[in-house]
């Protein structure tokens, strides 16, 4: 069984930062992917930011050079910095990654719970 737990939400004043944090575990063989993305009730899940397993990243145009996605591939973790924060970032946000399970090279996409992320004065 593969598992992804998130961790650091928050409610934060606008101009304030967070760390949002994901940990995967259970029978992991690889992970390809990981990613972060974000929704609100009514709106369509958005897509943030990814990051290979080489550690090449990529961002939608509303958070670049405000936030900045890493992993770490020894803990298999994936983490989102998120600085200069607006009232419009506030969302619950979702982990994700792309996981190959003991014994097989075929992966899937995992998600974790989501946690809620608010900006606000």
């Amino acid at each position: 069984q593969v598992q992804l737990v998130e961790s650091g939400g928050g409610l934060v004043q606008p101009g304030g930062s967070l760390t949002l944090s994901c940990a995967a575990s259970g029978s992991i063989f690889v992970i390809t992917n990981m990613a972060w993305y974000r929704q609100n009730p009514g709106k369509q899940r958005e897509l943030v930011a990814t990051v290979t397993s080489g550690g090449s990243t990529n961002y939608t145009d509303s958070v670049k050079g405000r936030f900045t996605i890493s992993r770490d591939n020894a803990k298999n973790t994936v983490s989102l910095q998120m600085n200069s924060l607006k009232p419009e970032d506030t969302d619950v946000y979702y982990c994700n990654a792309d996981i190959a399970r003991s014994g097989t090279w075929k992966t899937r996409v995992y998600w974790g719970q989501g946690t809620q992320v608010t900006v606000s004065s």
